[in-house]
């Protein structure tokens, strides 16, 4: 009869653990490109069932653990994608950075789920845990130099919840989700109690106010989108293929007020290319041209946005401060260089160096925060500029996350920049998606993916400074830290003495 129970008690823990890897992945799919929000309610029930019914701190980790690894395994799959660009050498290296990225962004979770059960009472649980959740999240954002990809916030873009992010940001509606979500767990015992959180946050977002409508200048911006496979981009017989391509898009007429190359666009280190700059301004027509392009300087290796004059000469210079890690530099990277092992994005030996930060760049329609890449996943970062410019532009290389879901991910993200602090948003992508981002987040004029080609647009108008581009995430923060103080110390000091 023991052997019996030990293997019934086992066989529940298995369950449990399934539920737990099954709603993390179903939860994954509200991600774009999917965008399948039906399983949202389902899955978050099923992580607040969890957490009510965890015997112990250890249990409860344990399911919060494998909830985030099967969100991470399947909302972060696009991962391997840099793996294949050199099969031969790097393939069988995929697995394992999806794999150990899953598991160590879990452990966050983990951790929130774990403390949950650890100092709250049964019945305080779910708000505890809506609170610890949360400052997982903000956790995830910040430290370690910070990884936000695939939060709660970015579920909600092209739905009325999204007109919330330019007064609370991104991580006030991921506590939304959760305060909204997590109850579910109790509809069967407490139905009223479940639903009126739900039913709370529906008001908040039907009493939102919509940004105002976008109004067009009359400066037109050229946005240049070469599509180069990473494969090619720096291939010696094919990398000039697409710089040709690219200037042969800036030489069309009507000439526009300002043409934007992508990341990376000139495969050629900006001390030796004078005489490629001077081609593409001629080619311009003597339209000043921003673009991506690596430089170096004593010593250290950039990934630079350069603006150009009508002569091809370098007139402002932002090099990327935000790195990609492992990707654009490797941590003890003079070191890790002598066995071989490099960023993978980057052309110089030990990895990139970090540029100072932050910085408005003076352009001929305007003042501009440049954004490279990675730059505008982080809402901090897109915040931490001295003064507010007109407009936002991201130059990025978006071949490196293939053609799934990576790329629609890095899109939305940069929407939710721009929704965030009402600017614009210029966006040029080597292999798309390049478009122009009206202040509400919405794509005006767009080139997709794997397509090359040109866009002329109109730049958006600014709106004025939102809440959040003048808080930032601090109100969120502090009020996380009094939730999860309320629902841990109150039923203690409310409980009868004996």
């Amino acid at each position: 009869m023991a052997l019996g129970l030990r293997q019934a008690a086992r066989q529940l823990r298995l369950a449990q653990a399934a539920l737990a890897f099954g709603s993390g992945g179903l939860l994954s799919l509200a991600l774009a490109p999917w965008h399948m929000l039906i399983g949202l309610p389902v899955a978050l029930a099923a992580a607040g069932w969890l957490v009510m019914h965890a015997h112990s701190a250890r249990s409860a980790a344990l399911a919060g653990w494998l909830f985030g690894l099967g969100y991470f395994t399947f909302g972060l799959s696009w991962i391997i994608e840099p793996f294949q660009v050199d099969p031969d050498r790097h393939a069988w290296m995929a697995p394992f950075a999806l794999v150990f990225l899953a598991a160590g962004l879990a452990l966050f979770w983990g951790l929130a789920f774990g403390l949950s059960v650890r100092f709250s009472r049964a019945a305080a649980r779910i708000p505890v845990l809506v609170s610890l959740w949360s400052l997982a999240e903000f956790a995830r954002a910040y430290l370690l130099t910070g990884f936000p990809w695939a939060a709660f916030g970015q579920f909600w873009m092209d739905t009325p919840a999204a007109d919330l992010l330019p007064w609370i940001g991104p991580q006030g509606l991921a506590l939304l989700t959760l305060v909204a979500a997590l109850p579910l767990a109790l509809l069967r015992t407490k139905p009223a109690a479940s639903l009126l959180p739900l039913g709370l946050a529906v008001a908040a977002v039907a009493g939102v106010p919509r940004p105002s409508e976008t109004a067009r200048t009359d400066r037109i911006v050229r946005i240049v989108q070469p599509n180069a496979p990473q494969e090619l981009k720096w291939h010696p017989e094919h990398r000039w293929e697409f710089v040709r391509r690219a200037l042969a898009f800036s030489a069309e007429e009507p000439r526009p007020d300002l043409i934007v190359w992508p990341e990376t666009a000139v495969p050629q280190l900006m001390n030796y290319a004078g005489d490629t700059l001077q081609a593409i301004s001629e080619q311009a027509g003597g339209v000043p041209v921003l673009l991506g392009i690596q430089r170096e300087e004593g010593g250290a290796y950039f990934n630079s946005a350069v603006l150009l004059d009508a002569d091809g000469l370098p007139i402002a210079t932002y090099d990327k401060a935000h790195l990609v890690p492992f990707g654009e530099y490797v941590p003890f990277g003079d070191f890790m260089a002598r066995f071989g092992i490099h960023g993978f994005a980057s052309q110089a030996g030990a990895g990139y160096a970090a540029g100072p930060g932050a910085r408005v760049m003076d352009l001929p329609i305007g003042s501009a925060l440049p954004l490279i890449c990675y730059e505008a996943v982080f809402p901090q970062d897109v915040s931490a500029a001295e003064t507010r410019p007109d407009m936002l532009v991201q130059i990025t290389n978006d071949a490196w996350f293939g053609t799934r879901s990576g790329p629609y991910q890095h899109l939305v993200q940069a929407r939710m920049r721009a929704l965030e602090q009402g600017l614009p948003m210029i966006r040029a992508a080597n292999t798309g998606v390049s478009a122009m981002i009206a202040p509400d987040g919405s794509l005006l004029d767009q080139l997709p993916l794997g397509e090359a080609g040109f866009i002329d647009a109109a730049l958006p108008a600014p709106l004025p400074p939102t809440l959040y581009s003048r808080t930032g995430d601090w109100p969120v923060l502090w009020l996380c830290f009094l939730i999860a103080g309320a629902a841990i110390f109150l039923p203690r000091a409310l409980a009868p003495r004996s």
